[in-house]
């Protein structure tokens, strides 16, 4: 029998993954975080979500370590969270830039995309890449999935 189809799979890390982002509004709420949003009331009035929903995500994002939440005060008003991106959720960013990248290409407006993500530096189009260890650039066709450390067979109950 082909290992790949027998595999135990309840410690998939895309699927753990998943089960924290991988819900519509909470990868909308962190593309709003790096549009540059840090607050409830921003949130609430770009994406539409529904308070309650929005609070929950945000409160899940916090409790994840993917954001953190911040207090900030405006003149004459009490004081309120902020939500600031953590190395963590930083660490989120290709995989969101690569959600981007292929709605851009695929679903984007006929008239193209409406957010384009540019290097700060330089102004050229940021991409994402597939790279090894080594540096070297990938394409899907060469990725090959073997056994890690943690693989284990489906129990034959």
């Amino acid at each position: 029998m082909d290992p790949r189809l027998d595999r135990d799979t309840s410690n998939c890390s895309i699927a753990r993954t998943l089960e924290i982002v991988g819900e519509k509004w909470t990868i909308l709420i962190l593309r709003e975080v790096w549009y540059g949003s840090s607050r409830f009331s921003d949130f609430e009035r770009v994406l539409g979500c529904p308070r309650n929903l929005l609070a929950t995500r945000l409160r899940m994002l916090v409790a994840e370590g993917i954001l953190a939440a911040e207090t900030y005060k405006e003149p004459g008003s009490r004081s309120r969270p902020k939500y600031v991106i953590t190395p963590k959720g930083m660490d989120l960013v290709p995989a969101v830039m690569g959600l981007l990248q292929w709605g851009d290409r695929y679903r984007a407006d006929p008239e193209g995309p409406a957010v384009l993500a540019r290097h700060r530096e330089c102004g050229a189009r940021v991409d994402v890449q597939i790279r090894c260890e080594g540096g070297h650039p990938v394409q899907a066709k060469d990725i090959e999935s073997v056994p890690g450390p943690a693989f284990r067979m489906r129990s034959s109950e």
